[in-house]
């Protein structure tokens, strides 16, 4: 019996949660090629190309990105490196070779204030430097590879890397009290659940646009109360902490935030046949696994 032919799959930013949750997730169908920056700097224009040809893969997961949302506001030109120009030069590097890309974009293309799940096809407007970076990514990599699907996420987690619970963990198990933002509203997203939902896009050959997060919303206070509930049942806080709700105008930061950052998922759910779990579900999850 012949062996089912796999199917060769480039991911950058193999260190970073979501490339972490990608590598652990990867199908055994796949062949899997999976680099950090410091194996392929998706700065180099000349590098990924060259790498891009050599390797000929069928599909490019691209979750390598500058992320440092405030950094940003500072760091103009190296946020555009990464965000615009090395989506697009893999954009045209997988063009070259006739393989897929799919790119993780963000909420942060959009400012929040219309306060109903954005879809895929509404207008953004992003309010910094990372949305701005993220936004003329996708734009420049929908331009250059024909077959490329944009995927849109929020609120991104896992136990690997640097994120939110984690932070709040810390947090938590240092000081009696903490504040934490109660007017963004958001839906919190477990990267493995992220790392399936792409590795089923690739298999179905999507393109376009799309949006995936976990379902239901929540406040960053509501994500950080239920973190705490969470880490308490399970053991890895030992006490409670106070969590203050503070106003956007109460923490002020480099980077202005989309206030409503829901996103319309419905569409990509539909195409691969299954809703996302709510995210309080993939909360617990993420410690279990």
């Amino acid at each position: 019996m012949s062996q089912k032919k796999q199917m060769k799959v480039l991911i950058t930013g193999a260190d970073g949660q979501l490339g972490w949750e990608l590598r652990r997730a990867a199908p055994a169908a796949v062949e899997l090629t999976a680099c950090n920056s410091a194996e392929l700097d998706i700065t180099s224009g000349a590098l990924v190309k060259e790498f891009v040809s050599r390797l000929r893969p069928q599909i490019i997961i691209n979750a390598a990105a500058y992320t440092a949302v405030d950094k940003a506001e500072g760091e103009v030109e190296r946020a555009m490196a990464v965000n615009r120009d090395g989506a697009a030069d893999l954009a045209a590097a997988a063009a070259d070779v006739g393989a897929g890309i799919i790119h993780v974009s963000t909420d942060f293309v959009f400012d929040g204030c219309h306060y109903r799940p954005y879809l895929p096809e509404d207008a953004p407007h992003p309010l910094g430097v990372y949305g701005q970076s993220k936004l003329a990514g996708e734009r420049l990599l929908l331009a250059k590879c024909r077959n490329s699907a944009v995927i849109r996420t929020a609120w991104v987690y896992s136990s690997h890397g640097n994120n939110f619970v984690k932070t709040m963990l810390r947090l938590m198990a240092g000081r009696d009290e903490l504040g934490v933002v109660a007017d963004q509203i958001g839906s919190p997203t477990w990267a493995g659940g992220l790392a399936q939902a792409l590795w089923q896009t690739a298999a179905a050959k999507l393109t376009g646009v799309y949006h995936w997060t976990d379902a239901g919303i929540a406040s960053w206070y509501d994500f950080a109360c239920a973190i705490q509930e969470e880490a308490l049942a399970l053991g890895i806080l030992k006490r409670q902490a106070v969590i203050r709700p503070l106003r956007t105008e109460d923490y002020p930061t480099p980077a202005r935030r989309p206030p409503y950052a829901v996103l319309d998922k419905t569409g990509l759910w539909q195409k691969l046949g299954a809703a996302a779990p709510h995210w309080r579900f993939n909360l617990k999850k993420c410690w279990r696994n």
